[in-house]
């Protein structure tokens, strides 16, 4: 039981990067009382952080891309704990490029782990929860997933396909006691933009490179100092999804709220100017005699 006298939770946590959301995200369910299986690719980085929590920690190798380890640390987890009551969808990761000029091995890449990935432990954790008739799935998706982003268009595109996905897969669910939440972060302070300073840009049509090279060097210049704190940013989603009325998305970040809220307002008034254009396009109403007007 935790302190509130609620029974203790069983969260799954994948991408357990230090410094990252993963982590934040086990800190802020052991803080609640609840227990945690959190996975990495390189769980040794965790031994550490681990120990102090004794039995209701459980570090389990996983790569997300690896279908058969994961259900094997689903498995493990279940077994352990007795069941998994929130899964937190949070690895993955961001590879810049042109849309024309993107590696495709890369480009698959990009959908192996930011989408494939997803919907093979959300598939892995649901019989659980549709036996036990209740469950969270909270999906890391992005800014990125609601605002196309230059120099990440695979990236977006994966995260539009995340946010297509939960959104039905909620509605499908729902009826089953499970609830559905995306999350939209914006630019936090995680190592998701270490890895960029070593990673030079290798496509080689010109007219791409300057573009290519703003973002690279935008990305290198903002490691450290982005305004989003992952350990506020994970407490504000565990704090929504134990609300009566829990939100079906949401975005974390000043500038990731300014940028969606900015994208979707010139969206919504682009779409009323043209209602006439959509409303156009259907078949003529009959008139009072019967017949279609010519």
């Amino acid at each position: 039981m935790t302190a509130a006298g609620t029974p203790a939770r069983t969260w799954f946590v994948t991408g357990g990067t230090p410094g990252g959301f993963g982590m934040a995200y086990a800190d802020a369910a052991l803080a609640a009382g609840d227990r945690v299986a959190l996975t990495a690719r390189r769980p040794a980085e965790l031994r550490e952080w681990a120990a102090p929590h004794g039995d209701r920690v459980l570090v389990l190798p996983l790569d997300v891309t690896d279908g058969g380890q994961v259900r094997r640390a689903v498995a493990e987890a279940e077994g352990r704990f007795g069941g998994i009551d929130v899964l937190v969808n949070n690895a993955g990761r961001g590879w810049y490029g042109s849309v024309e000029g993107m590696d495709e091995e890369a480009v698959r890449r990009v959908f192996e782990l930011n989408f494939f990935s997803v919907l093979a432990v959300t598939r892995a954790v649901l019989p659980g929860m549709r036996s036990r008739r209740r469950g969270w799935i909270v999906t890391m998706s992005s800014v990125a997933g609601l605002v196309g982003t230059a120099g990440f268009g695979f990236y977006t595109a994966a995260k539009y396909a995340v946010e297509g996905l939960t959104e039905v897969l909620r509605r499908e669910v729902v009826p089953l006691g499970i609830k559905v939440i995306t999350v939209e972060p914006g630019a936090f302070r995680t190592r998701a933009y270490a890895g960029f300073a070593g990673e030079p840009i290798e496509e080689d049509i010109p007219d791409y490179r300057p573009m290519l090279e703003s973002v690279r060097a935008a990305m290198i210049g903002e490691d450290g100092r982005q305004a989003g704190d992952p350990v506020r940013g994970a407490r504000a989603v565990v704090a929504a999804i134990g609300r009566d009325d829990p939100p079906r998305r949401i975005v974390l970040g000043g500038a990731g709220y300014d940028a969606v809220t900015g994208h979707l307002e010139a969206v919504l008034a682009e779409l009323r100017a043209q209602e006439a254009v959509a409303r156009g396009a259907d078949f003529p109403e009959p008139t009072a005699g019967g017949d279609a007007p010519a």
